[in-house]
């Protein structure tokens, strides 16, 4: 079963499913999932999780995105995006060093308002479901991270900018947000994934070319599942501990170069054992299997 971490440049159009599903067919995998939606218009890096990296998902979702978005200032839609209807459309659009301004104040921990038309539940319905029907219900503000956006270019009425951010950051909200702030309004009407964490878009295979290249090609496009989370430490183990950790048993470390609350990778023979956190019990450190991998290598 192959087993690692596929790199895809998405273009416009496709849903990220269907990219996760032209993969397994491609690939002949049962056993795949991407870690991080984007949406059919946008573009970019989608990280494509197959066989026993799909136990990564949720070690890989926290990593910062980088985007490249393009905002129309002085015109706003119901989605926030180019997808939507216009709903509001002012002539009075900022001065250059405005936007500037106001795209660095952004910077930092905010609070932002997840918009109506997303996949957020609300009483274990999708809210995108509910405002297709015209409903609204007031989403609660929520706290994200901006560690940087830059302005790239401005053309009015568009601007040109580049933000890495937090899991859960809404772009289209922030260039919404951002037109509000200049007092012409904004939305989204381009945007492209540029890496997640250290991966980055250089490193990803077009999408066309899967039906292209042979499986055998293919397969040697995929990361290893031991290389997967290069920001995790990485810690090796010999058999009789590996055996320990297999079972999901706790294993008492001697704490060089580790520290609680820390979560490493657990190799055994160069492959991928376990992601483990660094646990006190008592007056000693411990390795704590969170998840363990039964397919260690992406050649198997």
């Amino acid at each position: 079963m192959l087993s690692g971490i596929l790199l895809i440049d998405k273009p416009a159009g496709p849903s990220s499913f269907e990219v996760v599903r032209r993969v397994r067919r491609a690939l002949q995998v049962r056993k795949a999932g991407h870690a991080g939606t984007l949406d059919p218009f946008a573009t970019g890096l989608l990280l494509l999780c197959l066989g026993e990296a799909t136990k990564l998902v949720p070690f890989l979702m926290p990593e910062p995105k980088t985007y490249r978005a393009v905002v129309k200032l002085g015109e706003e839609t119901d989605t926030q995006d180019p997808t939507g209807k216009v709903t509001a459309r002012s002539d009075r659009l900022p001065e250059p060093e405005a936007i500037y301004g106001a795209a660095a104040s952004f910077v930092g921990d905010i609070q932002q308002t997840p918009p109506m038309y997303s996949a957020l539940h609300h009483q274990g319905e999708r809210l995108y479901k509910m405002a297709r029907r015209g409903e609204t219900v007031a989403v609660q503000p929520r706290q994200v991270t901006i560690y940087e956006l830059q302005v790239e270019e401005v053309a009015l009425p568009q601007a040109t900018i580049t933000v890495t951010c937090s899991q859960g950051t809404y772009i289209r909200t922030l260039a919404a947000d951002l037109g509000r702030a200049l007092g012409c309004g904004g939305h989204l009407t381009a945007l492209r994934r540029l890496a997640v964490g250290p991966f980055k878009v250089e490193e990803a295979l077009a999408l066309e070319a899967l039906e292209e290249m042979a499986k055998e090609e293919l397969a040697a496009r995929i990361i290893p599942l031991g290389d997967c989370l290069p920001g995790f430490r990485p810690l090796s183990v010999g058999p009789e501990d590996a055996a320990h950790l297999r079972h999901c048993r706790t294993l008492p470390w001697p704490g060089n170069h580790v520290a609680p609350g820390e979560r490493v990778r657990v190799l055994a023979g160069g492959d991928l054992l376990a992601v483990a956190a660094i646990r006190t019990e008592g007056d000693r450190l411990v390795l704590a299997p969170e998840r363990v991998f039964g397919t260690v290598s992406s050649e198997q």
